[in-house]
């Protein structure tokens, strides 16, 4: 049975290195993410027998939370804390659109209240799974619609990013140091013993958020001054592309298509909600427009983080607008459903006795 697995998982992480290879060669955005992504969802798709698993997605969260962590200098730092207003910002946007998809998913969707308030909350999709588990929500329902709206969201923002010829410039590159060997060793022991404690304490988005925090530390200490090198970073790329696309199956399109059809109607309105808000942000900040879009955008904390170093585009940034959002997502839905959600269902729907 472990043979079996394992020889899915390698023709898996060869369908997924071809996809990548053929995204190169036809120039798509991002083609170290969005090949393996478009490649083994195809194959998962049509029922062929390949797959991933929670060890190599893991490692590619590992490898994009650390490499994040070693854009935060002391003068990056500084950066961000002074745009404390923007961040506190991007933290309340995310509620707007919860409340949004919540009147969409269940309008259009046509589920329960609670069941649409936790698919439409902007937070990690296993955390907010995990919540609407136990308020009793349509836990099957909530992950595919955080899947499918991180899919989408992934999808369009790159290519929609290349049409409109957005990228930054090469002075974001002056934030990180060259590759240090001699840092290695302490960097990489730091943050893979973060990440196993954030995962066996259960807080949200173990491998990116546990990485992240030691490497940041690390890099304003000043106890490592290193990069990860480009071809680490394409690895880690290629493997959460490859996660990505091995959570579809033959039946996800055709189970509950209207509600996966509301799911992309609030995609896509959150899309132009966050683009409006970013707009009007960028008026009163120095922050260039595209970094704003990224870090409100309603995607995963790793593919926004991605796209964002791939493109050049205000790395650090995104990255804080990215995690505080997730955290202030995670922390609060719960309390809120609590208090607005329930009672609104519960005037809504009273009991019959």
């Amino acid at each position: 049975m472990i043979g079996k697995s394992l020889l899915r998982q390698f023709f898996g992480g060869c369908v997924a290195l071809l996809g990548a290879l053929v995204a190169i060669y036809l120039e798509i955005p991002l083609p170290w993410l969005l090949g393996p992504l478009f490649s083994v969802a195809a194959l998962r798709l049509g029922s062929v027998p390949i797959a991933s698993s929670k060890t190599l997605r893991f490692s590619g969260q590992w490898v994009i939370g650390t490499s994040l962590g070693l854009y935060f200098t002391p003068s990056i730092l500084d950066l961000v804390v002074k745009h404390w207003f923007v961040i506190i910002v991007g933290m309340f946007i995310p509620l707007l659109l919860s409340v949004f998809g919540t009147w969409i998913l269940w309008r259009v969707g046509r589920t329960s209240l609670k069941t649409a308030w936790f698919s439409a909350a902007i937070g990690g999709a296993s955390e907010m799974s995990h919540l609407a588990e136990r308020y009793g929500g349509r836990v099957d329902l909530v992950a595919s619609a955080h899947s499918l709206r991180i899919l989408a969201v992934v999808i369009v923002i790159p290519f929609g990013f290349q049409f409109w010829n957005i990228a930054g410039g090469n002075t974001v590159l002056i934030t990180q140091s060259v590759f240090n060997v001699e840092d290695l060793a302490t960097l990489v022991l730091g943050t893979t013993l973060a990440g196993w404690l954030f995962q066996r304490h259960d807080l949200p988005n173990a491998w990116v958020l546990g990485p992240l925090f030691i490497s940041m530390l690390l890099t304003l200490t000043g106890v490592v001054a290193t990069s990860m090198p480009s071809e680490v970073v394409n690895i880690g790329q290629l493997l959460i592309g490859w996660s990505l696309g091995d959570r579809y199956r033959p039946a996800f399109f055709k189970a509950a298509p209207r509600f996966l059809l509301a799911t992309l109607i609030f995609t896509f309105g959150s899309l132009f909600i966050v683009a409006m808000f970013g707009s009007i942000i960028a008026l009163y900040s120095e922050l260039p427009l595209a970094t704003i879009w990224l870090g409100l955008a309603p995607g995963g904390l790793a593919e926004m983080a991605i796209t964002a170093k791939v493109l050049m585009l205000g790395v650090p940034m995104v990255t804080a607008l990215q995690v505080t959002r997730m955290v202030f997502v995670v922390v609060i839905t719960g309390w809120l459903y609590n208090r607005v959600v329930e009672p609104m269902e519960k005037k809504l729907f009273p009991p019959s006795n």
